[in-house]
This record gives C-alpha cells, sequence and structure tokens, in this order.
C-alpha cells in the first residue's frame, strides 16, 4: 500500500482529493435509507442538517461523519505517501472544494464544515482542537451552529499562523484561509438571517419559504 502510494504522480493527489470529495454522502445515505433527496428537503442543501430533517438521527450523523472522512482520508493518504507541502495544500482545497461542488452530483454540494473539519484534523490536531473548543463555546453562549461555524473558522485561520509557523509550511496557511474564506462566501445567507435576527438557534425549528 505505502509503495503504491509513493509512486503515486503528485499531480494526481489533487484530482483524487476533490473527487473524493465530490461523493454526496447526504445523497448516497439518504438512498441507502430510503429517505427524501436532501436537495429537495428545507435549504436543499445536501448536508447532515437536512437529512435529520427526516427524523432519522442515525442517517444525519452517519452522513456527519462521512463528510468529515472526506476531508481526513485524501489528505492523510496524501502526507503517507511523502509529497510536498504544496501538494498537501491542494489536496486540502481539492477535498474541500469537491464537497462544495461535487462532480458526481451536479456540482451542487454542502456548506463544507463537516469537511473542513475533516481536512484540519488531517493538517494538524491543533487546528481541529482550536475549532472544536471555539465552536462548543460559541455555540454554548449563542446558540447558533451557523455562528459558532463562522467564528471558529476565522479563529482557526488565525491559529494556522501559529500552528504552521516555518517557511515550508506557507502553504498549509494558504490552504487554511482558501477554507475559511469559503466558508463565510457558503454561509452568506446564514450571515443575511443573523444580523436580522432570523437564523434559527440550535433546537429550534426552521421556518422554510
Amino acid at each position: 500500500m505505502s509503495d503504491l502510494l509513493s509512486q503515486t504522480p503528485a499531480v494526481l493527489w489533487p484530482v483524487l482529493g476533490y473527487l473524493f470529495g465530490s461523493i454526496s454522502s447526504a445523497v448516497i445515505v439518504s438512498k441507502l435509507f430510503r429517505l427524501d433527496d436532501p436537495r429537495n428537503v428545507g435549504s436543499g442543501n445536501p448536508g447532515a442538517t437536512n437529512v435529520l430533517r427526516s427524523g432519522n438521527k442515525f442517517a444525519a450523523v452517519l452522513t456527519l461523519l462521512a463528510d468529515v472522512l472526506k476531508g481526513v482520508v485524501p489528505v492523510l493518504l496524501a502526507k503517507h505517501a511523502g509529497v510536498n507541502n504544496p501538494i498537501i495544500a491542494c489536496v486540502a482545497i481539492a477535498a474541500f472544494m469537491g464537497h462544495l461542488y461535487p462532480l458526481f452530483f451536479g456540482f451542487k454540494g454542502g456548506k463544507g464544515v463537516a469537511t473542513a473539519i475533516g481536512v484540519y484534523g488531517a493538517l494538524s490536531w491543533k487546528l481541529l482542537a482550536v475549532f472544536a473548543l471555539v465552536w462548543m463555546v460559541t455555540a454554548a453562549i449563542s446558540r447558533y451552529s451557523s455562528l459558532a461555524a463562522l467564528i471558529a473558522s476565522a479563529v482557526t485561520g488565525l491559529a494556522a499562523f501559529a500552528i504552521f509557523n516555518q517557511a515550508s509550511q506557507l502553504q498549509l496557511i494558504g490552504a487554511v484561509f482558501w477554507i475559511v474564506a469559503f466558508t463565510f462566501q457558503r454561509h452568506r445567507e446564514n450571515i443575511e438571517r443573523l444580523k436580522a435576527g432570523a437564523e434559527p438557534k440550535i433546537g429550534q425549528k426552521k421556518k422554510d419559504a
């Protein structure tokens, strides 16, 4: 296995990362459990939250874990193959973008938080720890999941400077900032609802239009 990974051309790793990220866990899990297509439910976002709307908590948890693994697996495999940091950074970005714009599902993906968490954990356990801690504290205080994700993402981006403090790790910081920027872009509707005071809190059902 190690020999196969090490023999994989470096240029293929970002492609493999994108293809792996393009596997829509929400759609696949929903089909397996014979649930409504999450793209046709609620916000239309193919993620764990929309799967949870079906009432099947196990399917939602399974979707969440699968989305996290989409960020973990390709990055860890690339690191295990011994490719350099610029390639690892590209794999991280590619896996995340695959979730947002999946090739196999009409380029209609989720918001990327779970996959971003997977990427952070694969890049450094310290990044994951920062995100998790800030998310939990913000969520406990505000009761807004989206706000917690946004603040945790921003703090994680800043923490990347301290965690990746070598010149050879500059590309990893760039990858984290890319992911943070797109996390904010994908949450623009949530940001508008937060400004208007219309964003549902954790445990509160969202009124669909």
